[in-house]
């Protein structure tokens, strides 16, 4: 188990022991290796929010695409911890719908204050929908004031790391903010002539 792992397994283990009569089924589902009965908690009714996303992040580690839907509903969740996990499940799923399903998420105005882990998924999938997502998603935080400042700092991180000259035009606007002057110069920096 790696460290993201560790860190999220953790953090439901705090969430079941809130219940002392879920702590049981914590272990069970920290245990098991049966892909088909962590599956089945995805669709059991009456499921505790702690024991669908613990299912659905071994799921998708585990490379079983059963989990795609729940971890999507997860990526774009009010809780960033739980956004975290899903990204990190999502990338090591490697269903083909990831890309798209993310790129939605951080070009979604009406959830703009959850985009961040879809901007980083995207970032890290390095998909044919990446770039595009993120020079939308940038473009629309160049206004005044725009209170999404860690958005606009990832998807210019993001660019920088694509390395997608379809970016530039938005990069060159980024320096002229403040809070992305000097991300939006080294990101420049890093795109083929």
């Amino acid at each position: 188990m790696d460290a993201e792992l560790r860190t999220v397994t953790a953090r439901l283990r705090r969430e079941a022991e809130a219940s002392p009569d879920q702590s049981e089924q914590y272990e069970k589902l920290v245990a098991t290796g049966d892909l088909d009965e962590l599956a089945g908690v995805l669709v059991s009714p009456g499921q505790p929010l702690w024991t669908r996303e613990l299912a659905a992040v071994r799921l998708g580690v585990a490379g079983d695409r059963r989990a795609f839907e729940s971890l999507v509903l997860l990526l774009n969740h009010r809780d960033p911890p739980r956004c975290a996990a899903a990204a990190y499940a999502l990338a090591r799923l490697r269903d083909p719908r990831t890309a798209r399903a993310a790129a939605a998420l951080a070009t979604n105005e009406l959830r703009v204050a959850y985009a961040l882990h879809p901007v980083r998924l995207l970032t890290e999938l390095r998909a044919p929908e990446s770039a595009p997502a993120l020079i939308t998603t940038l473009q629309r935080r160049l206004v005044p004031h725009d209170p999404f400042g860690k958005i606009a700092l990832a998807c210019v991180e993001g660019l920088g790391a694509l390395g997608d000259a379809r970016a530039r035009p938005v990069l060159t606007a980024a320096r002229n903010h403040p809070r992305l002057a000097a991300a939006a110069a080294a990101a420049l920096a890093r795109l083929p002539d």
